[in-house]
C-alpha cells in the first residue's frame, strides 16, 4: 500500500486510533531501577516538562487530542504541566504513583499508591480520572488482583495488558481488541490492550514505544493499520523521553536495557511527525465510545 492510500483510508476511520503518552521521566524507566534508586530521582535533571510540551505543540499542529497517563510522582512536582495538558483538551489518566512494577508490589501498597495518584490528578484537573495504565504493562497473570482494586477505586477502563509473550510483561492468550473483562472478584472493566498485529504466523507488537523506534517506519505503519482492522481500534503509545536524544545517559544498565531505551531516539521525532500526517488519532475515551456501538468481546479473568 502506498503512503497516500494509507493516509486516505485511515483518515476516514480516525476514531479507530488512540494516541497515548506515558508521562514519566527517563530515570523512571523500570529497566534502570537497579541503576537509579527512587530516592535519587530528584538528583537527576528533569526533562519531562520540556519533552511533554514539545509533544503538546506537535499535537496542536496536527489537531490531535491524546490520552496522557500521568505518573503521580511527576504530577506532584509538575502540577502546572498536568493542568496545561488538560486545559489543551487532552484526556488525563493514571500511570500509578511510583512506577514500580505491579507484580512487585503487595495489593495494599498498590491500592494506596493508585488511590493517592488518582486523587492527586483529580485535584489538579478538577474532573474524574477513570483510566489507568500500569508501569511497564505489569498487570500479568501474577497480578490480576490489581484489576479488582482498579474497579474498587472507581476506574472504568484499563490499558495495561499486552497480549504478547515478553520477559517483563504480557498475557499472550488475552484478546487483542478492546473488550469487556470480568475481574477475578466479578467486577467489570473495559480493557484497551496494547496493540498487536498478525504477520503470517507471528503476533507482533504494533503499539509504538520502543517497537516504533526499532521497526522500520513502513512496518510500524502497516502493523498499526492491521491492528485497527482486527476490530475496535488500535492504541499507540510513547514516552516524552523517546523524542529526546540529548537526555543524560544512565550507566550500569544491561546491554539489552540500554538498547531498548536508546535505540533510534534521534529518529523518533521525525517518525512521529510523519505518522501524525498519515493517521488521525484521538483519545482512548473517544475510541472506546465508538467501539461500544458494535458488539464487544467479553472475557473473564479467573483468579491465578
Amino acid at each position: 500500500m502506498t503512503q497516500s492510500s494509507f493516509s486516505q483510508a485511515d483518515r476516514h476511520t480516525g476514531s479507530q486510533f488512540a494516541m497515548t503518552v506515558d508521562v514519566e521521566d527517563y530515570y523512571h524507566v523500570s529497566a534502570f531501577e537497579k541503576s537509579i534508586a527512587p530516592s535519587d530521582w530528584d538528583k537527576w535533571p528533569s526533562r519531562v516538562d520540556r519533552n511533554t510540551r514539545w509533544l503538546l505543540d506537535l499535537f496542536d499542529q496536527h489537531n490531535v487530542k491524546a490520552t496522557f497517563f500521568v505518573l503521580g510522582w511527576v504530577a506532584e512536582r509538575q502540577r502546572q504541566l498536568i493542568a496545561d495538558i488538560a486545559a489543551r483538551g487532552h484526556e488525563i489518566a493514571s500511570h500509578g504513583y511510583s512506577h514500580r512494577l505491579v507484580y512487585n508490589q503487595t495489593p495494599d501498597v498498590f491500592r494506596d499508591e493508585t488511590q493517592r495518584s488518582k486523587a492527586l490528578l483529580e485535584e489538579i484537573v478538577q474532573r474524574p480520572v477513570v483510566g489507568y495504565r500500569a508501569a511497564s504493562y505489569s498487570i500479568t497473570r501474577r497480578s490480576l488482583w490489581a484489576l479488582d482494586i482498579l474497579a474498587e477505586l472507581g476506574f472504568e477502563w484499563d490499558s495495561s495488558i499486552f497480549p504478547i509473550r515478553h520477559d517483563r510483561y504480557g498475557i499472550a492468550d488475552s484478546p487483542t481488541a478492546p473488550y469487556q473483562l470480568t475481574t477475578p472478584k466479578g467486577y467489570r472493566l473495559t480493557e484497551f490492550p496494547l496493540s498487536t498485529a498478525q504477520l503470517g504466523p507471528l503476533r507482533l507488537p504494533a503499539a509504538g514505544g520502543g517497537y516504533f523506534r526499532l521497526y522500520p517506519y513502513w512496518l510500524s505503519r502497516k502493523l498499526l493499520r492491521r491492528a485497527a482492522a482486527q476490530g475496535g481500534g488500535a492504541i499507540f503509545y510513547l514516552h516524552p523521553w523517546e523524542i529526546d536524544p540529548e537526555q543524560p545517559r544512565v550507566e550500569g544498565a544491561s546491554l539489552l536495557s540500554r538498547f531498548r531505551h536508546y535505540n533510534n531516539l534521534r529518529a523518533c521525532p521525525a517518525r512521529l511527525t510523519r505518522l501524525l500526517t498519515e493517521v488521525q488519532f484521538t483519545t482512548v475515551a473517544e475510541v472506546l465510545r465508538d467501539a461500544t456501538r458494535a458488539p464487544v468481546t467479553e472475557f473473564r479473568f479467573s483468579a491465578a
